[in-house]
């Protein structure tokens, strides 16, 4: 398949806030401690381990947000394959939620690209990729102290992974390029679409 009117359309996949402005607040912080600790800019009187400190309560930031995504991505995985499963087209065939990450990593749709660019996501594959694997590992996302320090430094590559693990432990068929399609919502607009509906059927109704 080559034309995205040919492809199957899949539920759209609905995302929550990825941080709130403290977490945004934090992040920045994580980001200036890092490069601080690295040479990259003046350190001026704060201490390296006050410096850490602000580097690690960024990468748990970092974490919880990539849980929540991973939340989001992993029920929207499992509608996915519910959904294909109920249709003939695919009777026969060994498609599981597995099969929508992968979708999602290596060949999203160009149209749901170019919306994730608009909200400054640029690596969304590394994103989706360490959100799944991490969602693949935890139920419920663990305390800061739970976390080892060089965990918290380091996490992206157990991430990618864990990942690439979840993958290996099942035996599912990998999407092709255009094979499937579907829209991308922040949470906050697909409500308003909803509510939008609701006022027009009303109105119709009435």
């Amino acid at each position: 398949m080559n034309n995205s009117a040919k492809s199957f359309r899949l539920p759209p996949l609905i995302l929550h806030p990825f941080s709130s402005p403290e977490d945004t607040s934090v992040l920045m912080e994580s980001s200036r401690a890092s490069l601080a600790l690295q040479g990259f800019l003046p350190r001026d009187e704060t201490p390296a381990l006050d410096l850490d400190r602000q580097l690690l309560r960024g990468r748990y930031a970092e974490l919880r947000m990539l849980y929540y995504i991973g939340k989001d991505v992993s029920r929207w995985t499992e509608q996915c394959a519910e959904t294909v499963k109920a249709a003939h087209e695919f009777e026969g065939r060994d498609i599981r939620a597995e099969t929508f990450a992968v979708l999602l990593v290596q060949h999203i749709p160009a149209h749901v690209r170019l919306k994730l660019e608009g909200w400054g996501v640029l690596d969304f594959c590394a994103l989706f990729r360490r959100a799944i694997g991490l969602h693949a590992v935890f139920s419920d996302i663990p305390k800061t102290e739970d976390f080892s320090p060089e965990f918290l430094r380091r996490y992206h590559r157990y991430l990618d992974q864990w990942y690439e693990q979840r993958l290996r432990d099942w035996v599912f068929e990998r999407p092709k390029p255009d094979e499937y399609t579907f829209e991308l919502y922040a949470s906050g607009e697909y409500a308003m679409m909803l509510e939008q509906s609701w006022k027009e059927g009303e109105s119709q109704a009435s």
